[in-house]
């Protein structure tokens, strides 16, 4: 990092802190975008996608409405170091956690669809004359018969479809909503005004933006078995004892460059720990070159788990190395308490771990390693987190009782509450 950086990141990290709160106002940009839904037919993600839509058309103001909906005929290559097979799997058990949650239709042990039932689904979508509710409650319909194999029932519409009529559309505001499209997609989700959300992990955030809009006509109540962040589903004192009797242990995989490592950690430390006696080990990555990172999103976290941010003085491959030589011969709650007390210095105050008077502001007088042993340890801690088969960061395993959980990303922390607050269930 520059010798320029290292004074200015400090000041402008504190001028952020200090600044007081300014209350959002509608964007125009938002108030003349339109919402396209992306969707893929052998998508796990679009299918519970598809069973929300018809309630949000039924919000929208009338200028929204009907949504355009644009069907992939494409995948991504598959995130990272997973195989299809791997990321097939990752995504149907993801699926069937998220349905079992929020009560959607989706079973793990779902086949994906078929390519002669794919391009079935195709013809029926496409030669329709439904539209709007009635077209989404057919495309609902499609998917199900698609991901539930229901072949005799998709066979009876494609026949249908195929001896209709064309019927020539006079008026352009009826045309059909669907088109297809062979761009790729990797996962459903929902275009608006120069931003994608994802399809269920995101649909929270856009429906409250909508609201914040005035784009919606109704209270929007979706996904109503969401876990807030700092929400506890264990109140009883008896059945919160016997939890923490059972030790829970989470294993955490992170990069240090990451700022939801330090924002996930830190609520970890603040709402787990102590509540449910969960024991909590941090195993830092090597660098990883994290540097997309939706900001706006850390803010808010922040907020939410009370920790003061700025996002300033992102650490590059030797500032991870420095933090890591410092905690590589640490056992796991002493490095987890050492690990914040650094973040925090780079996340709160803008330091560089790298430039030594930054180093001693936050460690003055502390034993490290040397870079050969601190490379190893990093490496061996990726293979951990590589074996775990998860597409993102950070990454969790969970044993409470007999049972091992493994689960990923910023969008799954409110499973470590939820998979806690029914242990006891499968004592």
């Amino acid at each position: 990092m520059s010798l320029t950086r290292r004074w200015l990141d400090p000041i402008r990290s504190r001028w952020l802190l200090q600044r007081p709160a300014r209350a959002r106002r509608p964007s125009a940009r938002a108030n003349r975008a339109t919402l396209t839904v992306f969707l893929r037919f052998d998508d796990a993600y679009s299918y519970l996608l598809v069973q929300m839509l018809a309630q949000l058309d039924s919000l929208l103001i009338p200028r929204l409405r009907p949504l355009k909906i644009i069907i992939s005929t494409q995948a991504t290559e598959p995130p990272q170091h997973l195989s299809a097979e791997q990321w097939l799997r990752y995504t149907h058990h993801d699926a069937a956690v998220l349905a079992q949650q929020h009560r959607f239709v989706f079973q793990e042990n779902y086949l994906a669809p078929t390519e002669a039932l794919m391009k079935q689904a195709q013809v029926i979508l496409s030669s329709t004359p439904l539209q709007g509710a009635e077209f989404l409650r057919l495309l609902q319909n499609v998917f199900h018969m698609i991901w539930q194999h229901q072949s005799g029932k998709l066979g009876l519409l494609h026949q249908m479809a195929i001896q209709r009529v064309p019927v020539v559309v006079l008026d352009s505001t009826s045309a059909p909503t669907v088109e297809f499209s062979d761009e790729s997609v990797s996962e459903a989700y929902i275009a608006f005004a120069g931003r994608h959300y994802l399809a269920i992990d995101d649909f929270l955030r856009l429906t409250r933006r909508l609201q914040h809009q005035h784009l919606l006509t109704g209270e929007p109540v979706f996904l109503i078995n969401h876990i807030e962040w700092g929400e506890h589903l264990v109140s009883d004192p008896e059945l919160l004892a016997d939890i923490q009797a059972m030790r829970p242990v989470l294993k955490f995989y992170g990069a240090l460059e990451d700022p939801f490592t330090y924002l996930v950690l830190r609520y970890l430390q603040q709402e787990m720990v102590g509540y449910y006696n969960v024991k909590l080990k941090f195993f830092p990555l090597p660098y990883q070159g994290r540097d997309d990172f939706d900001w706006r999103l850390a803010m808010r976290l922040s907020k939410r788990v009370g920790a003061p941010f700025s996002p300033f003085c992102r650490p590059d491959a030797a500032g991870v190395m420095a933090m890591t030589k410092t905690l590589v011969n640490l056992k796991h709650e002493p490095r987890l308490n050492r690990a914040l007390e650094m973040l925090e210095g780079v996340w709160s105050k803008g330091l560089d771990m790298d430039f030594l008077p930054h180093f001693n502001k936050v460690l003055p007088d502390v034993a490290i390693s040397d870079s050969a042993a601190a490379l190893a340890w990093l490496e061996r801690n990726q293979s951990g987190a590589t074996a775990l088969g998860v597409p993102d960061l950070p990454a969790f395993e969970l044993r409470v009782g007999r049972r091992r959980h493994v689960f990923c990303s910023l969008y799954r922390v409110w499973q470590v509450e939820t998979l806690l607050s029914t242990a006891l269930e499968d004592v």
